[in-house]
């Protein structure tokens, strides 16, 4: 099997979605569910810059990172205005690659992150770890965090 690593930058290898190594539960690359659906959905939104159906994936008061300025927000309104801000000043696009069930409910994001000025210079090109909770069917909260 051929190893595929995440950047130069980080040559660690990116574990494969078949195996269990290094995680309590599998990955889960391909697997339809509720949660995947979920948030495969939100990620198309955002990357079409469809505020409103992104929004949608979202519990009224979702708590947000501010990823590109810092700190964090909180609801659909700050969330709007934070996306529409970046959106003016950077072409972030963010793929999740695989799907991992955590304790608590929480579901870690493998996402292939190219940030682009406007442009269209390449900025950024990297795997990043984003993190979710999900309550009653909607994104409740994401925080950007390391990757195994």
């Amino acid at each position: 099997m051929r190893a595929i690593f995440r950047t130069a930058q980080d040559p660690t290898p990116i574990p494969d979605p078949n195996t269990t190594e290094n995680f309590s539960e599998p990955f889960m690359p391909n697997q339809p569910s509720p949660e995947t659906d979920l948030l495969r959905a939100a990620y198309a939104a955002f990357n079409a810059r469809d505020t409103d159906a992104a929004l949608a994936t979202m519990t009224p008061d979702v708590a947000w990172p501010m990823a590109f300025k810092g700190g964090s927000i909180r609801g659909h309104r700050e969330v709007r205005a934070y996306w529409t801000e970046q959106w003016s000043e950077i072409d972030p696009h963010v793929e999740p690659v695989f799907f991992h069930r955590e304790d608590m409910g929480r579901i870690l994001v493998d996402v292939h992150q190219v940030v682009r000025d406007l442009a269209g210079t390449v900025l950024g090109d990297e795997h990043v770890g984003h993190r979710f909770t999900i309550e009653d069917g909607l994104i409740r909260a994401m925080e950007v965090c390391p990757l195994p």
